[in-house]
């Protein structure tokens, strides 16, 4: 088996300068799929504000936030979330992410997808995950795909992206130890 390249783990304290630095860097490709954000949120304390609150939504298993990091220099190279938790008979969530882009196309987070997923089935015990992805990010539908994940469909009009409603491939995995 190959060594992994990358791991997650959850944010701390110590990672808001690099946080920061990281979408600073990537504002501009993140923002051609994915929602914009409001500038404070290119600000340290905004960061560290992010952290604190993803200890506490953790605590009260509404969200679970990771970074993503290089294990050759423990490198913060993207985030990887679990939002929308729903528990009682749904048990699902839904999976988000962002990779650096000069980290992009090495598999890295393909890798961060299968150990999320790993984390949330075994650890968090939910039955199924979804993820949504823009049609014309081929990229972050293949990341989905490799990690085990299959398409249901489109949702139509689903995000505001730069101004105008978007379409989402959406796809979903369920959990393996739960198949009937």
């Amino acid at each position: 088996m190959l060594e992994q390249q990358v791991y997650v783990r959850f944010p701390e304290d110590a990672d808001t300068k690099e946080l920061t630095a990281m979408y600073k860097r990537n504002r501009e490709f993140f923002e051609k799929f994915s929602p914009s954000n409001p500038e404070e949120f290119y600000t340290e304390e905004y960061q560290l504000q992010l952290i604190l609150k993803s200890k506490a939504d953790r605590m009260e298993d509404r969200k679970y936030d990771f970074v993503i990091c290089r294990r050759e220099d423990d490198r913060i190279i993207g985030s990887i979330g679990l939002s929308f938790v729903v528990r009682g008979p749904l048990q699902s969530c839904m999976i988000g992410y962002s990779l650096d882009q000069d980290y992009n196309g090495r598999g890295y987070m393909t890798e961060a997808v299968k150990q999320v997923v790993r984390y949330a089935f075994e650890e968090l015990k939910f039955h199924r995950i979804t993820g949504e992805a823009s049609p014309g990010n081929p990229g972050s539908i293949r990341v989905l795909e490799n990690a085990g994940f299959h398409k249901e469909g489109i949702s139509r009009s689903n995000v505001k992206i730069n101004g105008v409603w978007e379409d989402h491939q959406v796809l979903a995995i369920i959990n393996p130890s739960e198949i009937i």
